[in-house]
C-alpha cells in the first residue's frame, strides 16, 4: 500500500521496518556527550568487559562487600556503573536494566564507550520441565517476541547468538569446570501476558525458559558487529508455588560471578 505522493503510509514506514541498513540520527555517542556537558563529568572508558545484571542482586552484592566502586565518568541518564576487579582484570557492571529496550539502550552505550564484551545474566521462567532450577543456561537462539529485535535486523521469528562468541565462551566454561545447560528461551515483552497458549507453543518448538533480553541483544550484537553473550539464570516457576525464585547462597550473585568469570576469559583468550 502507498499514499499519493508514492510512498508508504507513514504508519507502515515506522511499524513494518525495511530501514535496518539505514544509520540512526540519534547516536549513543553524541547522548553522552550531552550528558557529560550536562553534569560536568569527565570523558572516560569503561572496562572491555561488562555485565548486565537485571536483577540488580549481582551488584547489590558487591555494594554490600565493598567490592565495587561507582564510575565517576559514566554519563547514562538512567543507570550507574560500577566498577569490580576479577582476577586480573576489571570489569563495569550495570543492574537493573530490565527488558529489551532498556537493555539495549544501555548496551549501546556501553560500547560506545568502550566494552569490547558484554555479559547479560538475566532471570528466567521454566519453560522446560527436565530443568530444576536454580540452573544456568547459555542462550544460542531466543525466539523473537520483543519488538526492538525487529527494529534491528528484519523480522524473523528467531535471533541467533554469534556462534563464534558462544564457541569461545563455552572453552572458558569448560575449562572452569562450568557446564550450564545450552539453548534457546523465548524473550518477551510482557511477562504477565504468559498464558498457557504461549508457553505450550514455546515448549513445542523446544524453548527451554523465558527472559526479557536475550532476543534484542542479539539482534544489535549482529546488526553493530558487537561481541554479546547471554545467560539466562533459570529461578522461578512464574510463581506457581510459594518458595519460588530461591538463587542460593548471596541471591546466586557468587555463582553468576564465576560464570561471567569463566565466559569473560574463554572470549578473550580466543581472540
Amino acid at each position: 500500500m502507498t499514499s499519493t505522493t508514492g510512498r508508504p503510509p507513514a504508519d507502515a514506514a515506522i511499524l513494518d521496518r525495511v530501514d535496518h541498513a539505514e544509520p540512526s540520527v540519534f547516536l549513543p555517542e553524541n547522548l553522552l556527550r550531552e550528558a557529560r556537558r550536562q553534569r560536568g563529568l569527565a570523558k572516560g572508558r569503561v572496562p572491555a568487559t561488562c555485565l548486565l545484571d537485571p536483577d540488580g542482586d549481582i551488584v547489590r552484592h558487591l555494594v554490600r562487600e565493598g567490592r565495587a566502586a561507582r564510575s565517576p565518568t559514566w554519563a547514562c541518564y538512567h543507570t550507574d556503573l560500577w566498577e569490580t576487579e576479577a582476577g586480573s582484570s576489571r570489569w563495569g557492571i550495570v543492574g537493573c536494566a530490565v527488558g529489551a529496550p532498556f537493555a539495549v539502550l544501555v548496551a549501546e552505550q556501553l560500547f560506545a564507550s568502550g566494552c569490547e564484551l558484554l555479559v547479560s545474566v538475566t532471570s528466567a521462567g521454566q519453560i522446560a520441565p527436565a530443568l530444576i532450577p536454580p540452573c544456568f543456561i547459555l542462550i544460542d537462539r531466543a525466539l523473537a517476541g520483543d519488538g526492538t529485535s525487529r527494529c534491528y535486523l528484519p523480522p524473523a521469528a528467531w535471533v541467533e547468538a554469534d556462534p563464534v562468541v558462544v564457541r569461545a565462551v563455552s572453552r572458558g566454561l569448560a575449562l572452569a569446570g562450568i557446564a550450564p545447560v545450552r539453548g534457546s528461551t523465548w524473550t518477551t515483552d510482557a511477562p504477565y501476558r504468559e498464558t498457557q497458549t504461549a508457553l505450550d507453543a514455546a515448549a513445542a518448538v523446544g524453548v527451554l525458559a523465558v527472559e526479557m533480553e536475550a532476543a534484542a541483544l542479539y539482534a544489535f550484537a549482529r546488526a553493530r558487529r558487537r561481541a554479546v553473550v547471554c545467560f539466562a539464570h533459570l529461578t522461578n516457576r512464574m510463581a506457581q508455588a510459594r518458595g519460588d525464585f530461591e538463587k542460593g547462597p548471596a541471591n546466586g550473585a557468587e555463582e553468576a560471578l564465576a560464570v561471567v568469570d569463566a565466559a569473560t576469559r574463554g572470549w578473550f583468550t580466543a581472540r
